[in-house]
């Protein structure tokens, strides 16, 4: 990987969790893909796992419903976001009384952040 980009990317944000997404975007942008070397770069910055980049995580036995009555993933990708990916993500900890990457205290559910599922133009969840 180049070591330029990279460090340009670091100077423009504040290397929350929540730059995640712009930040592999940006380095997409650089190379027309995200080089698995540039990833770990992000996770050790970031201070996110690749395997939580790659979205891999063992999850419950209802964990990726798409049920309406009960997700437990919500997209927090750049279209999820803006049609109110966020407020459904708190709507969730209160009901489910439960913080992303946790399970309810019955284990019926997970609550997960993920950063695309593939439907921007249905929902957030």
């Amino acid at each position: 990987m180049k070591k330029g980009p990279l460090a340009e990317i670091k100077a423009e944000f504040k290397g929350d969790r929540a730059d995640l997404i712009p930040v592999l975007q940006r380095i997409q942008a650089d190379y027309d893909y995200l080089p698995k070397e540039a990833i770990g770069n992000v996770a050790r910055w970031l201070k996110i796992s690749e395997n939580e980049i790659y979205g891999w995580r063992p999850s419950t036995r209802n964990s990726g419903s798409c049920s309406r009555a009960a997700p437990s993933q919500v997209c927090l990708g750049t279209a999820c976001h803006v049609k109110g990916g966020e407020q459904m993500l708190e709507v969730l900890k209160r009901r489910l009384e439960v913080n992303p990457g946790e399970t309810t205290q019955d284990g019926k559910y997970d609550l997960e952040r993920v950063f695309c599922l593939g439907c921007c133009a249905s929902h957030p969840w």
